[in-house]
Order: C-alpha cells, then sequence, then structure tokens
C-alpha cells in the first residue's frame, strides 16, 4: 500500500521523500536562532511511525552517532513507514557540554512540557507534539552520567510484553525491566500509547565503538521487526539477552581513593570484595563487598570517591553465571561487526 504525505512543521514530504526539517525553538542571547531539527525519512510504502532521539542530555553524545550510522544505512533508502530522527534533542546542553537546560532543568524530568513554562518544558512539549505523538514507536538513546559507563541495554517498564519483544528483537546484551519515572520521556511515551525502548550504552561526552554498534545494529533488528526495512543480511543475535527484573546501586562506604578490578559485564558474587578504598597513603582500607550476585551494567570511572558515591550498578539475574556468557557472546559478536557506512549491509 502506497503511503501518504506526511506533515511535519509547516513542512509536507511526499512518499519516497527525506528531509531535515528545522522546528523553531528559541533565540540564544546573542540572537542567534535555535531549532530542533528532524531528519525525516518518509517511504514510498506505508508502514509504522518510528522515532530515534538522542542527547536529551547534552551530555550523552554517543547516541547521536548512533542516529547518523542509521539514516546513513542503505537500508533506510527503501523504507515502510517514517522515520523521524532527532539526533539532538537537547541543543542547548550539547553546546555547553552540559547534562541540563539553560533553566538548570532536566529535560528527562520535564515531559510532556508546555508551550508557557520554562525552556526545558517548551523543548519537551516541542518533541513530544512533533515527534512522539506523530509516531507509533520510538527508541531513546542514552549513556551514564560523566564519570560512568554503562555495559549495552535496553530499559523497558514491567508488565509490557510486546516491549519485550521488541527489546529481544534489539538485541541488547541486558533487558532490564525498571519502573517508570514522574516526568520522563519513557513516561509520557507509554501514557499516549507509544511503544518505547530506552537505550543506555557507554559514557557521557565519549565515544564508545562497542556501545554505537549496539545500538546501530539493535535500531535496524527492530526496524526490520516492524517490516520498515527489507530483512536482508540483518540477522537477530545468535544469544538471547540477559533479563534483569531489578537492579541497585553499590555506594561507596567511605570516602577516599577507589581500586576496584571488575568491568561492566562482569559477574559479582554476594560477599565477594570487588574493591578497597583507602586515603592516599594506603592507610585505614575499606573493603567494598557485592551485597548480592548479579552481573555489573554500570559503574563508575572515577577513583575519588566519596561516602555514598555510586560505584557498580549490579542487575540481579536468577542465573548471573549463565547471563555472563551470553553478555560476553553476544559482546564478541558486537567486536567482530563491520564499522558502519552507507554502503555497508550487517
Amino acid at each position: 500500500m502506497s503511503a501518504k504525505p506526511f506533515r511535519l512543521g509547516s513542512t509536507t514530504l511526499a512518499p519516497g521523500e527525506r528531509k531535515t526539517v528545522d522546528l523553531p525553538v528559541s533565540a540564544l542571547s546573542n540572537h542567534t536562532p535555535l531549532t530542533l531539527p528532524v531528519h525525516v525519512v518518509h517511504g514510498e510504502k506505508a508502514g509504522p511511525a518510528l522515532f530515534l532521539s538522542a542527547v536529551v542530555h547534552g551530555d550523552e553524545i554517543l547516541g547521536a552517532e548512533i542516529v547518523r550510522r542509521v539514516i546513513r544505512h542503505r537500508t533506510v533508502h527503501n523504507l515502510a513507514g517514517t522515520l523521524l530522527a532527532v539526533p539532538v534533542v537537547n541543543a542547548f546542553g550539547l553546546i555547553s557540554h552540559s547534562r541540563y537546560m539553560p533553566d538548570r532543568r532536566d529535560l528527562n524530568r520535564s515531559f510532556p512540557g508546555s508551550d508557557h513554562g520554562s525552556l526545558a518544558s517548551i523543548v519537551a512539549d516541542l518533541f513530544m507534539r512533533e515527534v512522539v505523538l506523530r509516531s507509533d514507536y520510538g527508541i531513546d538513546l542514552h549513556t551514564a552520567a560523566q564519570h560512568r559507563t554503562n555495559l549495552p541495554q535496553i530499559r523497558i517498564a514491567p508488565d509490557e510484553p510486546d516491549l519485550l519483544q521488541m527489546a529481544e528483537a534489539f538485541g541488547p546484551p541486558v533487558i532490564l525491566i525498571s519502573k517508570l519515572r514522574e516526568g520522563t520521556l519513557r513516561q509520557c511515551a507509554r501514557d499516549n500509547g507509544v511503544k518505547m525502548l530506552l537505550y543506555e550504552g557507554g559514557e557521557a561526552l565519549r565515544f564508545d565503538e562497542i556501545a554505537i554498534r549496539a545500538g546501530v545494529i539493535g535500531i535496524l533488528r527492530v526496524m526490520k521487526w516492524l517490516n520498515m526495512i527489507a530483512p536482508t543480511n540483518i540477522a537477530r543475535s545468535k544469544v538471547p539477552p540477559a533479563i534483569s527484573t531489578s537492579s541497585a546501586w553499590l555506594r561507596a562506604p567511605e570516602g577516599g581513593l577507589l581500586r576496584a578490578v571488575p568491568i561492566t559485564g562482569d559477574q559479582v558474587v554476594k560477599g565477594a570484595v570487588i574493591g578497597e578504598i583507602s586515603d592516599p597513603f594506603g592507610e585505614r582500607p575499606v573493603q567494598v563487598i557485592s551485597p548480592e550476585n548479579g552481573i555489573i551494567i554500570g559503574r563508575t570511572n572515577l577513583p575519588i570517591v566519596n561516602r555514598g558515591d555510586a560505584l557498580f550498578h549490579i542487575a540481579r539475574m536468577k542465573d548471573p553465571e549463565t547471563s555472563r556468557a551470553r553478555i560476553g557472546r553476544i559482546g564478541g559478536e558486537l567486536a567482530q561487526a563491520p564499522l558502519f557506512d552507507e554502503d555497508e549491509i550487517i
């Protein structure tokens, strides 16, 4: 079935057309206009609408590279449905290398927003109206905060069997089932009937090639699952993701300098010593002990810690040993995947 014209802002795209549409937001203090740029790929054939969003937090730049590689991939040139790709949602934060908006608000706690509210609220409202509410599905791309790193993972809400199937199609090392938070894009998408995955991987202000590959391959797999692109050479992962229904951060029992061995993806055992904190002289060392069995899906990269600082994000697993083996095999697949450009198909 042929697609109908698609309208975004004041721009109408014919079936088979692609274009970057600039949605006006505001002006910078020096009078430079600022927009929300949306790259629209409108297929000739009818199909679902999928949005991709990145840099909702201004320092989480890795997602912008994932979006760039996806929209340049040649399978997207023959699309069924509509792809709305927003590589930079929070341009203000990107410019200043900051997680937050200039009004000191977290954009991912400002949804659904209002066009009469704060700047964060205005951007959230525009993004909801013009992108999210025009979509059937979405994938929002994030990284860990500064000085932390995350294992590539997909987060979904509890009791959402359709989302679980979509997450399994993505094929990340880990699927984390976690509760929704008030004011987040994920919550507002669900409240409006839009099925959305949240991807986490890598760290702020850095590119991590494995996390980028995991995001690109996962998005293309989801697009194949939605019948938006031809299935040629885009295969599901040979290994099912490890699934966790809960997680918790292990925090520093004391301030000092941290020495820790485990990395993301490693298995930890309840009661095992996984780090040590001491002062610069090595006096009065304090052991960091794992409170439970699980897999490390996030950790600090900063050895300077204060009491209460988050050190390790541990996902609880029914069978951590099997989960660790799955994560390792998926990581091997990602390491062997090609570097992507517009002439390559996975």
